[in-house]
């Protein structure tokens, strides 16, 4: 898949601006053809330098961008020139989906392995050993915290985790 059809796709989008946030996210929505330096790709878009760094960096964390050295024979300056390797993005994404999936397993499981409280007025939620220590009243407002039923919550992870499963071809 090409630049430009990666850079479309709205959950691609949103990924890069994730990684890079609002300040990297022009250096990761204009990769050039070939190799570029930190500074041109700053004059070009008229960004700080630390800011494009900072992006280029996190890109190359990611494995979404390479860089090679060069060393000026006269000065002994190094140069970078970096190169965008997006086709590596929805292999990412795929381990993103994993990842999630996995964190939403363990959350789930500690919903259901745990009983909550609820302070209705300041809507602090309590584990039952936490509400138990300051005697089933909130520590900020002094009201009563109420057993909360965690139920909703729990469907709620298991559609989630259904239509991870079935997105990831994982069988449940």
């Amino acid at each position: 898949m090409a630049f430009e059809d990666l850079l479309e796709d709205p959950v691609i989008q949103k990924y890069l601006h994730e990684l890079v946030g609002p300040t990297g996210m022009p250096v990761a929505a204009a990769p050039p053809d070939g190799e570029v330096t930190d500074e041109e790709l700053a004059e070009e878009l008229d960004l700080e330098l630390n800011d494009v760094r900072r992006a280029l960096f996190i890109l190359y964390e990611n494995d979404l961008a390479t860089y090679r050295r060069l060393r000026d024979e006269d000065s002994g300056w190094l140069t970078y020139l970096w190169t965008f390797e997006y086709d590596n993005i929805p292999e990412n994404l795929e381990e993103e989906m994993h990842r999630l999936h996995e964190a939403l397993e363990d959350r789930q499981e500690y919903e259901r392995n745990h009983e909550f409280y609820l302070c209705e007025i300041c809507s602090i939620r309590f584990e039952f050993g936490e509400a138990m220590d300051f005697g089933f009243e909130c520590p900020e407002c002094g009201s009563p915290v109420e057993s909360m039923d965690n139920d909703r919550l729990v469907h709620a992870m298991d559609d989630r985790l259904a239509a991870l499963e079935d997105e990831l071809n994982i069988d449940a």
